[in-house]
């Protein structure tokens, strides 16, 4: 018989099932801190120059009927000027596409770019814009939010170019449509919490975020058209003679009177889709941000 070997001071004994504690020890028993979320493109210093001109420059181009001077050149050639902004943004919008290409839109965020642009032109004829149904806007906020700002520029402009080409929706007022998808995806982009906020709370947040840029984008797009009504046919048309905050009470009159549904519309079904489908989509979004490696360089090796 052997003798019985006493038992060492401190020995992790474990029951049956267990895992000694030696084995856990050097365990850290802190969650670890969620992982930074990859950005298909990353701005530098230019694709922030580039989005911060073609910004001020499509301001202008919403605006300026608002600051024009009745007397000055530009208000002579109001008829003119939709075409020439619309020329100017198209040139400045390709020169933004391009100058975020060189900060890093290789092959794979192409290819995620044209499967995004051809699905949100795909779902925008669906409800052919009755009463703002228009699915389209809630894929805008998610992807814009997984996949960063500069991504959803580019997202939001070329599938509003996208699908003009499929509707037949192609004149003067395209380019600002392209402008102010552009505008409403990059917001998604910079909201807060990309790599932090999970679950409910971001959904909410994305809702809420829809619910305001679904009406921010109706207004835009009132404002591109509504300085070149007749001011001799509606009391809410714009007058040139009229001061600024007139000017602004018939806006909103405008706003109120032409959009406000389809504004409505809109929004619900952002919130509707988002609240619904949106948890799902963005861990589609974000599981194929992984497996695409957008910050992985792709080399290739001579055999």
């Amino acid at each position: 018989m052997t003798a019985h070997q006493p038992e060492k001071p401190g020995t992790p004994w474990a029951e049956p099932g267990q895992v000694p504690q030696h084995r856990t020890q050097g365990r850290s028993q802190h969650p670890h801190p969620p992982q930074r979320q990859a950005r298909a493109i990353h701005l530098g210093p230019r694709s922030v120059l580039a989005l911060t001109l073609t910004s001020a420059t499509g301001v202008a181009a919403f605006g300026w009927p608002l600051f024009a001077d009745p007397t000055s050149q530009a208000s002579a050639h109001a008829q003119d000027a939709p075409w020439l902004f619309a020329g100017l943004l198209v040139l400045l919008v390709g020169v933004v596409a391009a100058t975020i290409s060189e900060s890093g839109l290789g092959p794979k965020a192409v290819a995620m770019l044209g499967v995004l642009a051809a699905t949100g032109a795909a779902l925008r004829p669906i409800g052919a814009g009755t009463a703002g149904i228009e699915p389209m806007f809630f894929l805008m906020v998610l992807s814009g939010r997984v996949l960063g700002p500069g991504f959803g520029f580019v997202l939001g402009s070329v599938t509003m170019f996208a699908s003009a080409l499929l509707t037949g929706g192609v004149g003067p007022w395209m380019p600002f449509q392209m402008l102010a998808m552009g505008w409403f995806t990059m917001g998604a982009g910079l909201l807060p919490g990309p790599d932090r906020l999970r679950g409910r709370a971001e959904l909410a947040l994305l809702a809420a975020y829809g619910f305001l840029a679904a009406f921010a984008y109706g207004t835009v797009m009132n404002l591109a058209g509504w300085p070149f009504m007749d001011a001799q046919a509606s009391n809410v048309a714009f007058d040139p003679q009229s001061a600024l905050s007139a000017n602004l009470a018939r806006f909103l009159a405008y706003c109120m009177a032409t959009s406000l549904g389809w504004d409505l519309g809109r929004a619900v079904v952002t919130v509707a889709l988002t609240l619904t489908l949106g948890a799902t989509l963005l861990k589609a979004l974000r599981r194929a941000t992984r497996r695409a490696a957008f910050e992985t360089p792709v080399t290739f090796e001579p055999r």
